[in-house]
């Protein structure tokens, strides 16, 4: 924890209580060290406000920025928050500093899938459990357009209930990853359980790619050993590209034929998910959870603190929108919501109802019309013709506590050239005395 307390100093986002309690953000305890990577360390946390255990997962922006992972992270943080599925870990919240991001995730006690493989063969009715488990969450992130480019045991948790969650989407790809082949092309993923047209620099169909190592884990759990196993790589790789296996003779005649077609070095020919859940031997007892996904909420971005607005109250703003959009040099703002991308943002510690009175005291002194004033929301607009039509611009005011306030500006119509201008020459002097701090700065979060 050494590194999380040089930033006592710097900011109020940790207190040290009684000289061992982590508390970050004033809602999570942090404690004992579960794990850590290159860049991240995972620890085991408590929610304060419910008691509720997460793992709290710790990564520093400046070894992620000088190692060029920022996409990396951004991209794992962008498919967590659009994949939720009950076989999927959960990302709860997350928040960030100037030198650390926080993702507060689901806990899962029960370990690896690795460590019950590693103990030997799974009985057949357990290891179709796990198998109908994995297939449902990743057909679920593939119809979200999610692919995870790097399943293995190592990467498949388990709960208290032995029920199977994928975790690590650090290696996953979206539908922008793709090339103008409509295919991915970048080659990643754990040698042992990548399919054979990863390896090759034609491009791969994602999806089809991971429904290989799909086939590779359910052969793992059946046999208690890997499908393509060589002391040398080169050798193994052969194997892989031709998918050359045999089966253990403790192998039922339904998991062959299943296996044979997931082990398709062909990815045309390879099954798909729809077929492997027609396939008798997947569907018994088989009841496939519903997947769920905060992407077209209004604003949800995780599930505490939710942005609801309210006629009494101006929206609560996200804490990880706040902080990241504010602090220099690692702005995630836009993963969280697309119309933020053209906004200008600032902190102020005035009331929310004093800062919209100072709104519309901006739009009579500019001569703009105020189209709506209502529920911390002004729209305005300018009154001359621009280039592409009449300015309108709307401010929305969000509360992040109850002595800070976000004010986001974003324009509804007209040029962008002269939007940024409006913000620059008029915005910013009219109402300086009412700002802390605009987005960017580096006085952000400084005492």
């Amino acid at each position: 924890m050494e590194d999380e307390q040089s930033e006592l100093s710097l900011s109020e986002t940790y207190k040290l209580i009684n000289g061992n309690r982590h508390i970050i953000f004033g809602k999570y305890e942090m404690g004992k060290l579960l794990g850590q990577g290159t860049f991240a360390k995972v620890y085991h946390g408590r929610n304060l406000g419910n008691s509720e255990s997460v793992a709290i997962k710790v990564i520093n922006k400046d070894q992620v920025k000088k190692e060029g992972m920022m996409e990396q992270i951004t991209r794992e943080i962008s498919v967590m928050r659009l994949v939720r599925h009950p076989n999927v870990v959960e990302i709860k919240e997350v928040m960030a500093t100037k030198k650390k991001i926080f993702f507060i995730m689901e806990y899962v006690r029960g370990g690896e899938l690795f460590a019950k493989i590693a103990r030997g063969k799974l009985k057949e009715d357990v290891a179709r459990n796990y198998f109908q488990q994995l297939i449902s969450a990743v057909d679920y992130c593939h119809s979200r357009g999610v692919s995870h480019r790097d399943l293995k045991p190592e990467n498949l948790l388990l709960d208290e209930n032995g029920n199977l969650k994928i975790s690590d989407f650090g290696l996953s790809a979206l539908p922008e990853h793709l090339r103008n082949d409509g295919l991915l092309h970048t080659r990643c993923g754990t040698p042992a359980y990548v399919a054979p047209e990863v390896l090759r620099k034609k491009g791969y169909d994602g999806a089809k790619a991971d429904i290989w190592s799909c086939g590779v884990i359910l052969y793992a759990l059946l046999a208690g050993f890997l499908p393509f196993q060589d002391e040398n790589v080169m050798k193994m790789y052969r194997k892989v590209f031709k998918a050359e296996f045999e089966f253990p003779p403790w192998f039922s005649g339904e998991s062959r034929r299943l296996i044979s077609k997931l082990l398709v070095a062909d990815p045309e020919r390879r099954i798909s998910i729809p077929g492997i859940m027609r396939i008798p031997w997947f569907c018994k007892g088989f009841t496939g959870p519903i997947g769920f996904s905060i992407q077209e909420n209004s604003g949800d971005d995780v599930k505490e603190p939710t942005l609801v607005k309210s006629k009494s109250t101006p929206p609560f703003y996200n804490a990880f929108e706040f902080i990241t959009s504010m602090s220099s040099g690692f702005d995630l703002s836009s993963l969280f919501e697309e119309t933020r991308k053209s906004g200008s943002l600032f902190t102020s510690k005035c009331s929310a109802s004093s800062i919209m009175g100072k709104l519309e005291s901006l739009a009579k002194k500019l001569n703009f019309r105020i189209v709506c004033s209502k529920e911390y929301t002004l729209k305005m607009q300018g009154v001359s013709e621009g280039r592409k039509g009449k300015l309108s611009v709307k401010a929305e005011v969000f509360e992040v506590a109850p002595e800070v306030a976000v004010v986001e500006f974003s324009k509804s119509s007209g040029d962008t050239l002269e939007y940024r201008k409006f913000c620059d020459e008029d915005v910013r002097p009219a109402l300086k005395d009412i700002v802390w701090s605009w987005q960017g700065e580096d006085n952000f979060c400084q005492k």
